[in-house]
């Protein structure tokens, strides 16, 4: 198990490097944060009260985030027994067998390391939670869709559920950890609902403890975080269950990257954090709508831009439009947590960002309208890429499903391919209500390639949805694609990652998402 985990903390070391600035932790920049010495949160010495070793966790739900996050604690910790519940029989089996229920670079190493050694996989809720002395609850919360707040507020009725469980059959002492994406101020309902239900005797304390993974480097980002988030009650048993949560991270985290913190605050630094970072890709996004139309091209913005310290690099590459389980789902919870504090103007600001996601995947739709004669009738469209992102087989809010969705209206003939996304869970996105909930009718127009080259045989056009590496000329024979393509060929680049003059000298006539049309005129000596 050792020679795994050295291995995999060098892979991640050497992706994620410790942020440091002239050989500073970044909180010590001048004007980037408040100095930790001048914040209101708790000093490290906060969790340095008499606490409760953990021997035993219970995970309730073994999802993109219990699994890993899990999985990691276990093997980083070989001295606590780590059970992931879950009531779906299938999942759990498919994390007992050599095939896991998700994609994620390293996650098999870091599970085969640990599964029956300290690290089990159990359909036995209810004995986990009566051996453990920390519970995680890590379920879904996704959007509400009927309802008051339908299609914002989040639904927490597995929140709930987990919590009206364990409240029923814990016999002892517990350390309730909220793990999922949950609005400000869940703790609060959830420490009212163990209260109400516990039995004699029994104490609980409640933790926030927000993920930052980011699918397909969840492995890495686990292994090296930037930061990991204890949110407790600022009493004596709320800083004694945070230093034993906090003790089991300081088994790989250092000291200092363990930030405790308010309940409330926690949660909402969640929301926050990726608020911020769909802000961010909807900017550049918006700017790439500028880019087409006056001849810049968005690569050279988002370079000049990510050179200045001040905004950095990451997540300034447009694209058709982010996706996830997560940025879409926790913008509209601060959209409706602003309306609910009577925050109109706040609450329009965050929804603006969701707003010109949309608008990027019409417009790229469009795009692709006006090159094939303005009409889609008939044509076959290869769309390569479903998943959301590479390195990830997870399809939630995945911009090909609402392409795909227009392409149907469109009457195109799709083909799709996607070296992750099983076939069975590409129909069942497609089917889903709000699409289309007819698969008979659907098969007409729609059909599962095994390849990209199969994918792309007889088409009109090839759309790009996902950056995976074996779409990218170094990887995949254009050429042969452009034999046996319609003419003339089309590709759309939805993920900037075609060399285009390469695919231009081939025959293809190449639309990028953020350049310009291959038809705007450019005088010759601006060029």
């Amino acid at each position: 198990m050792e020679d795994v985990v050295q291995k995999l903390e060098t892979h991640a070391e050497s992706i994620f490097p410790l942020p440091t600035i002239n050989g500073l932790a970044i909180d010590n920049r001048v004007g980037a944060v408040t100095p930790a010495a001048l914040r209101l949160s708790r000093p490290l010495g906060a969790i340095d009260v008499p606490h409760k070793k953990v021997e035993k966790i219970c995970c309730i739900g073994a999802g993109y985030v219990g699994g890993p996050t899990c999985a990691v604690i276990a093997c980083k910790n070989p001295q606590i027994q780590v059970t992931i519940v879950d009531l779906n029989t299938d999942r759990i089996a498919a994390w007992n067998s050599d095939k896991l229920p998700i994609y994620e670079p390293g996650l098999d190493d870091v599970v085969r390391a640990c599964r029956n050694t300290n690290l089990f996989f159990s359909t036995d809720v209810d004995k986990a939670i009566v051996e453990a002395d920390l519970i995680f609850v890590s379920v879904n919360t996704p959007t509400k869709t009927k309802g008051v707040g339908a299609g914002y507020a989040a639904d927490l009725g597995y929140v709930e559920s987990a919590t009206r469980h364990i409240a029923k059959v814990a016999q002892g002492d517990k350390i309730v950890v909220e793990k999922s994406t949950v609005p400000c101020r869940t703790a609060q309902s959830m420490r009212f609902i163990l209260d109400a239900n516990a039995r004699p005797g029994v104490h609980f304390d409640i933790l926030s403890n927000p993920e930052f993974l980011a699918e397909g480097t969840a492995i890495p980002d686990l292994m090296n975080p930037d930061r990991v988030l204890i949110g407790s009650l600022n009493t004596d048993a709320g800083r004694s269950a945070a230093a034993s949560l906090a003790d089991i991270y300081a088994g790989w985290v250092r000291r200092e990257q363990i930030i405790t913190m308010n309940l409330w605050s926690s949660e909402l630094s969640k929301l926050a954090a990726n608020a911020l970072l769909a802000q961010r890709i909807s900017s550049i996004n918006a700017l790439s709508a500028i880019c087409e139309a006056t001849g810049a091209d968005v690569d050279e913005v988002s370079y000049a831009c990510g050179l200045d310290t001040r905004i950095g690099p990451k997540f300034l590459k447009a694209s058709v439009g982010f996706g996830g389980s997560c940025f879409q789902k926790d913008i509209l919870n601060l959209v409706y947590l602003s309306e609910s504090l009577h925050l109109p103007e706040v609450a329009a600001y965050w929804r603006q960002v969701v707003e010109m996601n949309e608008y990027q995947k019409k417009r790229f739709l469009n795009r692709i309208i006006s090159c094939l004669f303005n009409t889609l009738t008939g044509k076959k469209v290869a769309i390569l890429g479903f998943a959301f992102k590479k390195d990830t087989g997870d399809t939630r809010e995945s911009p090909a499903i609402t392409l795909c969705k227009y392409l149907r209206h469109e009457r195109a003939n799709v083909s799709i391919y996607d070296p992750q996304v099983s076939k069975s869970q590409i129909w069942l996105d497609l089917t889903e209500p709000g699409i289309s909930d007819d698969r008979a009718e659907l098969e007409k127009q729609f059909s599962m390639a095994e390849d990209a080259y199969s994918a792309c045989e007889g088409a009109d056009a090839v759309v790009i949805c996902t950056e995976w590496d074996e779409f990218r000329n170094s990887h995949l024979n254009y050429q042969k694609i452009y034999e046996k393509m319609n003419k003339p060929a089309f590709v759309f680049d939805g993920r900037l990652i075609l060399d285009q003059r390469e695919l231009e000298a081939i025959g293809f006539h190449v639309e990028t998402i953020g350049r310009p049309r291959s038809n705007f005129q450019t005088p010759k000596d601006w060029e």
